[in-house]
């Protein structure tokens, strides 16, 4: 009858429709898309809406940039969000944080594990802020999410991975290793007029120059520890506002210099990387890896438990 084939017709197109705007998945990667990477940008400030969900992203634009300062409980140190991602997460040479939203869940190599955003986050309040993870259904934790998510408009789940910076800091040329001797040097030429000759950092400057070392820096176990990383993000960025003017081996060498002063533990950090393959650079030790010039003291870590980001547990039973 025509009214059955009209129906026809319209749950096809339907389907069609629907094939069209939610294209499956395969391997993790879209079998396509309209996405256009190249040119998408992120948003400015000035595009956060006057509404409930923009006064949430504002605090999370609070929190990324003053961490230290809303945040002492758990991010006690002289150290923020903003300080690692730059330009509050949008500089592509500085671990951009554009599109993560549309990058995770995803799996996380050092946990061992399949991990939510909001567990990322806490795997950089712990090792990264030298701090305490925080409780993942705090208003905190939302209005940070909604700041990541916001930063990410646009950006299509299975798209996040097309963005410059989305794979991390950029490595550097091979066969290159870092001389803490020669750091001190370059350091005190380059570095100590923002973040002192102590490695204090100066937190009057705007932005703020973080802590390099001492209790109030990034523990052991962050990224900017592994003297890889650590040469990739001071190349690139550093001194700040003349990046790529010091030379790809002086970077190393400030990064072996900086990475061999005291600095605080990270509890747990031999659970890292639980089935191996850890980096070479990581500098403490791991499942089949041994640790790479680690620092010259590492300093205890109040409430130690706090600091450690359990992996995924499995539901109760009933």
């Amino acid at each position: 009858p025509a009214p059955l084939f009209a129906l026809v017709l319209i749950l096809g197109a339907c389907r069609t429709e629907n094939a069209e705007q939610y294209r499956p998945l395969q391997s993790g990667r879209p079998v396509s898309s309209a996405f256009d990477a190249d040119s998408w940008r992120p948003p400015v400030d000035s595009e956060i809406p006057n509404d409930s969900l923009g006064a949430s992203v504002r605090r999370g634009l609070a929190l990324f940039v003053n961490t230290n300062d809303s945040l002492p409980a758990y991010a006690p140190g002289s150290i923020t969000c903003a300080s690692c991602h730059l330009e509050a997460g949008r500089n592509v040479d500085a671990i951009p944080l554009t599109g993560s939203h549309a990058r995770y869940p995803t799996y996380l190599a050092r946990s061992g594990a399949v991990v939510a955003l909001t567990e990322r986050i806490n795997y950089c309040f712990t090792p990264n802020l030298a701090g305490r993870r925080m409780p993942l259904d705090s208003r905190e934790m939302q209005d940070m999410l909604a700041y990541l998510a916001w930063l990410s408009r646009g950006v299509p789940v299975g798209e996040g991975h097309r963005l410059p910076g989305s794979a991390g800091l950029a490595a550097m040329p091979a066969g290159l290793e870092g001389d803490a001797v020669r750091g001190e040097g370059v350091y005190t030429k380059f570095c100590a007029a923002c973040h002192q000759l102590s490695g204090e950092g100066s937190p009057a400057l705007h932005p703020p120059a973080p802590a390099l070392w001492g209790p109030k820096s990034f523990s052991v176990g962050a990224s900017m520890t592994r003297e890889g990383k650590a040469a990739s993000f001071i190349w690139h960025n550093m001194p700040l506002g003349a990046g790529k003017t010091l030379t790809p081996q002086q970077a190393f060498d400030v990064a072996a210099y900086i990475s061999s002063q005291p600095r605080p533990d990270s509890p747990g950090k031999e659970n890292d990387w639980p089935r191996g393959g850890a980096p070479d650079d990581v500098p403490y030790a791991t499942k089949g890896h041994v640790a790479y010039k680690p620092p010259a003291r590492l300093l205890a870590r109040p409430n130690p438990a706090a600091a450690i980001v359990p992996p995924p547990r499995r539901a109760a039973r009933p």
